[in-house]
């Protein structure tokens, strides 16, 4: 099964399919978190898309991670 992970800092996504602990290796030695995004739909987006996901998850986590 082939899953993703979004990285918390710079908004990178990377596929993985054994790992359960990803880093980012744009950003060195951050933690990736799991993407809720299915592979499938994945795939069927365009580039455009992939990055407007990427900025819309960064900030809706910013803000949770800020609050704390």
């Amino acid at each position: 099964m082939i899953r993703l992970f979004i990285c918390p800092k710079c908004g990178w996504i990377r596929t993985v399919s054994r790992k359960s602990m990803v880093e980012c290796f744009k950003c060195t030695d951050v933690q990736m978190i799991p993407s809720k995004l299915d592979y499938t739909r994945f795939v069927q987006m365009s580039v455009q898309e992939r990055q407007d996901y990427a900025e819309s998850w960064l900030y809706i986590h910013r803000d949770s991670r800020e609050m704390k």
